[in-house]
């Protein structure tokens, strides 16, 4: 791999919007979620005692301590951290010289401080990503100073470490499809169940729902060879192993982002994969012998790969079904076996390939000219490789929870330094569709509301199922927080999610805020003019139709099933809704604290009111495309016409400059012949002379370079 300083400002880029969009995603849902009459209040995780300031930032590290400090309640001090960090992300993302450490040093503080009073709805594999790609950021990303910024040579160091995450988060969604021994993803029809089954489908899903069964099989098997070997081409010394790896990686989350709305969570992943690029995207020349070298490594590599996919996923072609057929061809416990062996390997490649960075940066920190710069440079790479070095070695704690022996055999130190920092997110352990939902079935919670109890009326949400006529909507990268809680909680009982009883409890009271979480147009919700008298909530399970046997589209989109009642029939004052309440501390302990009308709360609620009238979608795609223009005209306009620059900075006078010379070719005909009628005289004295006194040529030329000089020195001030 060659240089990434391109590759590093990309990744800087992309996750400057990246954190756009999750600061403007939070906060137009802060008020329905944590507002002072949300579904789960902000306020009940900020308990006010008797203890310091810093005592309580040590128990939770978060700057919604200091909201009291300022005049604001809980609800409006999150309005104004994630008010900031979408502002200030969308500045990085817009100013070049905004991407820097310690920007991001903000933006993954102001983030932490939300993620700790976020609950349920802030504890998604994603939020925990962004905040690790966050604080690698701040490692990866310069220091901009007043007097300009040097390249540190060890940025390859720390920008391995991205390389480090995208492998850990890669590797461990394609083991625990197969650890989890869910019969899908072993029987390889885990996708003919997914494209109707996850939380927001795209209407792309429908189409790709009813792709043949041998299809879907076989993008099963796609999937593990790009989760499960794919990503030790990360390591690999060859540069097209990882160009390689980067499409097949990139692939992936593509085809993702076309069948399901996954918030950033693709986005940020694809953003990891450019730590696999580095400046330049083609080989430089080699020798030949180096060039059919690696020619042959890359097709045992790849003869390798394709034998391992055709032997354990038996791969038969069957020319008279025009399909291909394919099953898993090991066992569990070979997996196993495969598994403890591969993590311990992978474990010794990471080692390996972060000591041939710290190495390669520490020679290049000693090839620097001057002491002082030597010095320098030495100093910062023996910070970052320790910070690398560091980070690492706490990250081998969560990424071993994959392999029992493995993680039994980390160091205790090790393990100890990443109990000292699991609260501050700095890494995580991840492995995404670990089973299969909804096999038999979608299941969908729908709600239902009535003012006498005898008639009811579906209340649906903006953006998950529950109308079968409505097409599937594309949100990303919006993550409606609530609509992805209601999959979740329709995947158990009631119980299992307390959050439930909360949200009964506010659409019984009407509170707006909750409302505008399931309706954003007031108009669409049955009970805007006065809240329901009862709810109910039912379990269905829903499927994707299938085409007509003509081959046209359905009239709808979906067909369901009653199951089953998910939560009785409840008013304001009932028993048993008062007892879940109660259970799990969800009831209001006091008076709702009366909001301060000092000028910050008054700006706050004013910028709330009309950011939340604008469809979220559109509000964040209009942000991201506001800071992508203004990227690009600054890049138009750092690349001027060498004309338009100031004479200042023109070539010095002994060059005649291209545009003198234009005008004079474009000036008068007769100008023209007397100008060479004149040259040619000129050229004949010269050679005379120069025939005549040979030794004084070199001085006869000195005299006409001075008054070729003295005569361009007058035109230039004739055009001053």
């Amino acid at each position: 791999m060659g240089e990434t300083r391109l590759a590093r400002h990309i990744f800087l880029w992309c996750l400057s919007a990246i954190y756009m969009f999750a600061f403007a995603s939070v906060y137009v849902q802060i008020p329905g979620l944590y507002g002072n009459e949300g579904v789960l209040p902000a306020r009940w995780m900020l308990r006010v005692s008797g203890k310091s300031i810093w005592e309580q930032l040590r128990d939770a590290p978060t700057l919604l301590w200091f909201g009291p400090r300022l005049g604001l309640d809980t609800q409006q001090c999150m309005e104004l951290l994630s008010l900031a960090g979408a502002v200030l992300s969308l500045a990085a993302t817009a100013l070049p010289v905004l991407r820097d450490c310690r920007v991001y040093l903000v933006l993954w503080v102001l983030y932490m401080s939300l993620y700790q009073v976020g609950q349920v709805f802030l504890y998604f594999q994603w939020d925990s990503l962004l905040l690790e790609v966050g604080f690698l950021a701040i490692l990866v990303a310069p220091m901009n100073m007043p007097w300009g910024c040097r390249a540190g040579l060890h940025d390859n160091v720390t920008f391995w470490l991205v390389r480090w995450l995208l492998f850990r988060l890669m590797f461990a969604s394609g083991v625990v499809k197969l650890t989890s021994r869910c019969p899908t993803w072993w029987g390889l029809t885990a996708l003919t169940y997914h494209y109707e089954t996850q939380c927001i489908p795209t209407p792309l899903a429908w189409f790709a729902h009813q792709l043949p069964v041998w299809i879907q099989k076989l993008s099963v098997v796609g999937t593990f060879v790009i989760e499960v070997p794919g990503p030790f081409l990360f390591f690999s010394p060859i540069r097209r192993h990882m160009l390689t790896a980067f499409y097949m990686q990139v692939l992936l989350q593509v085809l993702i982002i076309l069948s399901g709305n996954y918030n950033f969570f693709n986005l940020l992943t694809i953003t990891l994969c450019f730590s696999l690029l580095d400046d330049q995207h083609f080989y430089s020349l080699v020798s030949l012998l180096m060039a059919w070298v690696c020619v042959l490594v890359e097709l045992a590599v790849y003869g390798i790969l394709g034998y391992w996919t055709v032997y354990y996923f038996d791969l038969k072609v069957e020319w008279d079904k025009k399909s291909i057929s394919s099953n898993t061809e090991f066992t569990h416990y070979e997996f196993n076996r495969f598994l403890k062996a591969v993590v311990v390997l992978s474990i010794w490649i990471g080692v390996l390939s972060l000591t041939w960075e710290i190495v390669t940066a520490m020679f290049r920190s000693a090839c620097v000219k001057g002491v002082l710069w030597r010095l320098w440079s030495t100093v910062q790479w023996a910070v970052f490789a320790t910070a690398a070095t560091t980070m690492f070695a706490i990250s081998l704690v969560p990424y071993t929870y994959i392999e029992y022996e493995a993680n039994s055999n980390i160091w205790p130190g090790v393990r100890k330094a990443f109990q000292l920092t699991d609260r501050y997110q700095l890494v995580n352990s991840y492995g995404l569709f670990r089973r299969m939902t909804g096999v038999g079935g979608r299941p969908e919670v729908i709600i239902e509301g009535s003012m006498d109890g005898s008639t009811w009326t579906e209340i649906e949400f903006m953006y998950k199922p529950g109308n079968m006529s409505a097409a599937p909507l594309v949100v990303t990268p919006h993550q409606p927080r609530l609509d992805w809680q209601m999959w979740f909680a329709a995947l158990g009982p009631h119980t299992q999610s307390p959050w439930f009883s909360s949200l009964v409890y506010r659409l019984l009271q009407g509170k707006r805020d909750v409302i505008r979480l399931i309706q954003r147009d007031e108009s669409r919700y049955p009970f805007s003019q006065q809240p329901p008298a009862y709810i109910r909530a039912h379990r269905y399970k829903y499927w994707f139709t299938e085409p007509k046997e003509d081959g046209s589209l359905p009239q709808r989109w979906w067909r369901r099933v009653y199951v089953e009642e998910f939560y009785p029939i409840v008013h304001l004052g009932d028993g048993f809704l008062n007892h879940m309440l109660d259970q799990h501390g969800l009831k209001d302990k006091g008076p709702v604290r009366r909001s301060s009308d000092a000028w910050l709360p008054r700006v706050l609620r004013s910028i709330g009111e009309h950011a939340r009238d604008v469809p979220t979608p559109l509000l964040l795609w209009t942000l991201f495309s506001s800071a992508a223009t203004i990227c690009l005209v600054n890049c138009l306009c750092s690349r001027s016409p060498a004309h338009d620059r100031p004479l200042a900075t023109s070539p010095p006078p002994q060059h005649a400059p291209e545009k003198e010379e234009q005008e004079e070719e474009s000036s008068g005909e007769v100008d023209k012949e007397e100008k060479e009628e004149q040259n040619k005289e000129s050229e004949g004295e010269d050679k005379g002379e120069a025939e005549e006194d040979p030794v004084n040529e070199e001085h006869d030329g000195d005299d006409s370079g001075e008054e070729e000089i003295s005569k361009e020195s007058g035109h230039l001030g004739e055009r001053k």
